[in-house]
């Protein structure tokens, strides 16, 4: 236990059981694909020789090896797009539009410094005629039908509003805005902020495998039968990177649907909300003529 104890005082992160296991499974990913990649140029000595020959065919192989894993490692520590954070966000805008209105309303002498006026938050609001201060209650409510109740729309867990597409992650213990799911491989969840980085991800690293299946089988055409056990080690390696890479391509057209749907969802609601205010403005100009 000392030793363990030890080593928790050296790197804190490693006392939190939620976070030495999402390092646990990194470390397993990298050693993965180092293990993939490191087979064949064990195993495969016509790939040396083409690294001779062809030096840039080998760069290129792994220039898209270390992209994938930077990727990897950029898409886990990006955050995923946090409600409290939004949130945080337009409190400080806020807070920001007032000082700035405040002073631009307080007389020559105020502003050089003879005398403070404090305003609270509230009552700035409401005394500063024409503010563009918007809370995030009402932002929220703006983004859903007229009669929605914000009941409904709280959190049960943080006790914040949420925007449509947001939920509470159990994992994270954070509601996330457009929350897609909680990937237990990048230790993160995936939603408005990063979902972009998560999609660039997964499109290298189905290059990556493909590229590296192609390779696997073009070392067991040319080594069939030589050494059994080398073949049976790149025939395994083989089915489990197929394996990966079906899943992977799934992954891959479904979230480019879910880019497709998003956008279209998005458009809709524009052109939907434009048609709407068109028609609201053309009855009240018919009703006052």
């Amino acid at each position: 236990m000392s030793i363990f104890n030890f080593c928790y005082r050296i790197v804190p992160c490693l006392a939190d059981p939620a976070r030495r296991s999402s390092l646990g499974l990194k470390a397993a990913l990298v050693v993965l694909h180092i293990v993939y990649a490191g087979t064949l140029f064990l195993f495969y000595s016509d790939l040396i020789e083409k690294t001779k020959e062809e030096p840039w065919y080998t760069a290129i192989y792994l220039l898209l090896f270390v992209a994938a894993l930077i990727q990897y490692f950029v898409t886990s520590c990006s955050s995923p797009g946090y409600v409290l954070d939004a949130m945080r966000d337009l409190n400080e805008k806020n807070s920001l539009y007032r000082r700035s209105s405040m002073l631009s309303k307080q007389p020559a002498s105020s502003k050089s410094g003879s005398f403070v006026i404090t305003v609270e938050g509230s009552q700035s609001e409401r005394n500063i005629p024409g503010s563009n201060v918007t809370s995030w209650t009402k932002l929220v409510l703006d983004m859903y039908p007229l009669g929605t109740s914000i009941r409904t729309l709280t959190c049960s867990y943080c006790n914040v509003e949420q925007p449509p597409r947001a939920k509470h992650c159990h994992d994270c213990d954070k509601c996330v805005l457009q929350f897609d799911h909680h990937c237990v491989w990048l230790g993160t969840c995936i939603g408005r902020g990063n979902h972009c980085r998560f999609w660039w991800y997964i499109f290298e690293e189905t290059a990556l495998c493909l590229w590296t299946g192609i390779l696997y089988i073009t070392c067991l055409k040319a080594n069939i039968s030589r050494v059994w056990w080398k073949d049976a080690i790149m025939i395994l390696l083989l089915v489990t990177l197929s394996i990966a890479l079906i899943f992977l391509l799934l992954l891959l057209i479904f979230h480019r649907q879910v880019f497709a749907f998003t956008q279209y969802f998005v458009s809709c609601m524009i052109h939907g909300f434009r048609r709407s205010s068109f028609h609201f403005y053309a009855s009240h100009k018919s009703h006052r003529v």
